[in-house]
């Protein structure tokens, strides 16, 4: 790639990358830290690495231009990592957020704008205990304002966290992908987290940001075979990517070299290991399409003149195997039929008298002479791998209908910011993290045969909540919805604060008869009464009063929040500022208000969030060094082993003892050095030996 005039920065795209005009999927190798520091040079390693079909590095740490420069000649691009004291009770420290802001913009200043540099990861899995320490709420802004720091010094650069599953709630809304460490060494087990992580992410890409397996205690072949599974079960999972860790089995931790354990390609020598030659072949696989019966796209417009052309377009750019298109002209007057016949010769066109959107829908499946029928609106542009994507979900027999996101654009202005940010929005509802209790209509593949069996859509149904009835109509009947979480198509939203509250409205007259039809799906206040999660678009998160699932002693392996209606999307960061902000507040009280009256012809007010009652302060604070004093998980033997009892799972404290309660986390510092921190409520019942005193305040 030396000497290449123009580079495409790498952007995202929907759930996926992309470089100018092309889709990339990232395959990435963790390189360093090594003991000893970098090599003399590194362009031997990055051929090898290039030549093995990676086109990334992951660091843990900022690059220097010469890396960077030997990077972009080899075809590879960078994903930095940025060094700071996350391994501490930061937030307690004064100085912290200058010093990280300082060191952030120290790395970004020093690249320059390289074309190389593609993302840098402002942290690296903030060990549990002591987010939960700290609060969840004030790590993921910690996180949060380095990454608005880090994008206003570099803004063609991405930025995001990366997690592990001991802290699912901790991501930072303003990231522009998810990002896991997994480590699951069973594929059943890889791909059903994937599922999972994907809802986590919300609208935006999923990154497997480390995944690995040791050929010390597992064998070379098994490590081999572990990692090609891994990047298949990626690939096909609808991921923006992964990153294998690690190149070599030299490895630097804690001020240390690490010696008893090999997770690399290569090994101490630099020789390859067969996970490298079992990669580099499963990177160069190509998934075989899924054999489905032909698919008919429908779209139904009324008055799409200024809209269908787009979507058409892009309906027209398909890939996925052979499908037809219907589109229903539902009375327009606007000229939008003579549009699509003049404009798009090849689609079937059926123009009826204005009957309502079931009765245009209806139309279009009876015209269709495919199997699957895909709806979508002429507001949307499905993504080009639409199809692609939905046809394996389709094919497995499991589901009869068949979805995916639908993700609005980026805006154009702060009115369509506030409207992408507001509650209302077509949502999908998940049963669990495959099955869907509810797929909106502008992305809902659904096949002929269970169609047909329930009736087709009720034409009753004007202009909204024919959906959601056909859903639910489906699942009475029997039949199972799926979810595909990387087919999505871009759905533009209304254009205007006004016309979006207009079209809650339309909401609440379709809910009105979904409530004389579903009665019993509706609550007594008039709310739908939904089985699973409402997804909102928002990547999953805490704030200061969410409720986490941390395991006893805060020790489960996957601590999530517990919510019901998850995270919405948040304020774009070019338009957040006092008069979105403020508009987007007085939207949020409104839209439930003139939803529930066109709904109930009731003024129900909405509900403010209870007040959580503040925990009590705590009496007192120790931290003691180590060594001598005990790292956590000794710590909590001890007191076991003296009487103290675990704390419940969503519990702030780890263990208690008659009045007392006490949590404890630990401060990880340079080299082997760590502080046991503990936090005491209640009465002071003694410690057991090697717990106390050292106070700290």
């Amino acid at each position: 790639m030396t000497g290449q005039a123009e580079p495409q920065p790498w952007t995202t795209d929907g759930k996926f990358f992309r470089a100018g005009g092309e889709r990339v999927w990232l395959k990435a190798v963790t390189y360093g830290p090594f003991p000893g520091g970098w090599p003399e040079g590194f362009t031997r390693d990055f051929v090898r690495i290039s030549a093995a079909g990676f086109n990334a590095v992951r660091l843990y740490e900022m690059p220097g231009r010469a890396l960077l420069d030997a990077a972009w000649a080899c075809g590879l691009r960078v994903m930095g990592g940025l060094e700071w004291s996350q391994n501490t009770a930061f937030t307690e420290h004064p100085g912290f957020p200058a010093d990280a802001c300082g060191a952030l913009e120290s790395g970004l200043r020093e690249t320059s704008g390289h074309p190389a540099l593609a993302a840098v990861f402002v942290g690296n899995e903030i060990p549990a205990d002591l987010v939960r320490w700290m609060g969840p709420d004030r790590v993921r802004k910690t996180l949060e304002r380095l990454i608005d720091h880090g994008r206003a010094i570099a803004p063609g650069v991405m930025f995001a966290y990366a997690n592990y599953p001991s802290t699912e709630y901790l991501e930072p809304a303003n990231a522009d992908f998810t990002a896991f460490n997994i480590y699951l060494e069973r594929e059943p087990d890889f791909r059903s987290y994937l599922r999972r992580l994907h809802h986590i992410a919300g609208d935006r890409p999923l990154v497997v940001s480390e995944f690995g397996l040791d050929s010390r205690r597992n064998g070379l072949e098994k490590q081999a075979e572990t990692l090609a599974w891994a990047v298949r079960s990626a690939l096909t999972g609808d991921t923006a990517g992964i990153a294998l860790y690690a190149w070599s089995d030299r490895w630097w931790n804690e001020g240390a070299e690490v010696t008893d354990w090999d997770f690399g390609l290569t090994n101490r020598t630099g020789v390859d290991k067969p996970s490298l030659i079992a990669v580099r072949a499963a990177f160069a696989e190509r998934p075989a399409p899924a054999a489905v019966p032909p698919f008919s796209v429908i779209v139904c417009t009324r008055n799409g003149g200024s809209r269908i052309a787009k979507c058409l377009t892009a309906v027209g750019m398909l890939a996925g195997g052979p499908h037809e298109c219907v589109v229903v002209d539902d009375g327009s007057t606007d000229g939008t039929a003579d549009l699509v016949a003049r404009s798009f010769p090849h689609v079937k066109l059926i123009r009826l008298t204005a009957s309502g959107l079931s009765a245009a829908r209806n139309a279009g499946a009876a015209a269709a002479a495919g199997e699957w029928l895909a709806f979508t609106d002429d507001d949307c542009e499905p993504d080009p791998e639409w199809l692609l994507r939905l046809r394996p979900r389709c094919a497995g027999g499991e589901f009869a209908a068949v979805g995916g996101p639908n993700l609005p654009p980026p805006p154009r202005n702060w009115q369509e910011a506030v409207v992408c940010a507001s509650p209302g929005a077509p949502s999908h509802v998940m049963l669990t993290d495959g099955e869907a209790e509810h797929l909106p209509g502008c992305n809902l593949v659904v096949s002929k045969k269970a169609f047909d069996a329930v009736g087709g859509f009720d034409p009753r149904f004007r202009t909204a909540g024919d959906d959601v009835d056909f859903c639910w109509r489906l699942r009475d009947a029997g039949f199972r919805l799926g979810f595909a979480p990387g087919a999505f198509v871009w759905h533009w939203r209304r254009p205007s604060v006004r016309a979006f509250l207009r079209q809650q409205v339309g909401y609440g007259h379709a809910e009105r008869l979904l409530l004389r039809k579903h009665p019993r799906r509706f609550s007594d206040g008039g709310g739908a009464r939904w089985e699973g999660f409402v997804y909102g678009g928002g990547p999953v998160r805490a704030d200061g009063g969410s409720i986490i699932y941390h395991g006893p002693m805060g020790m489960a392996g996957y601590q999530s929040v517990v919510n019901r209606m998850l995270p919405l999307r948040d304020l774009s960061g070019k338009y957040d500022n006092l008069v979105p902000r403020t508009v987007l507040r007085l939207v949020g009280f409104l839209q439930p208000l003139l939803r529930g009256w066109a709904r109930n012809r009731r003024l129900a007010l909405p509900h403010p969030d209870a007040a959580l009652a503040s925990d009590d302060p705590p009496s007192r604070e120790l931290a003691l060094a180590s060594p001598p004093a005990p790292r956590r998980d000794s710590a909590i033997r001890i007191l076991l082993e003296n009487g103290w009892t675990p704390g419940g799972p969503t519990d702030p404290w780890d263990l208690t003892k008659h009045n007392t309660r006490v949590q404890i986390a630990t401060e990880h510092g340079r080299g082997i050095h760590k502080t046991l921190r503990l936090r005491i409520w209640g009465s002071t019942l003694p410690l057991p030996d090697g717990l106390g005193p050292h106070p700290t305040s």
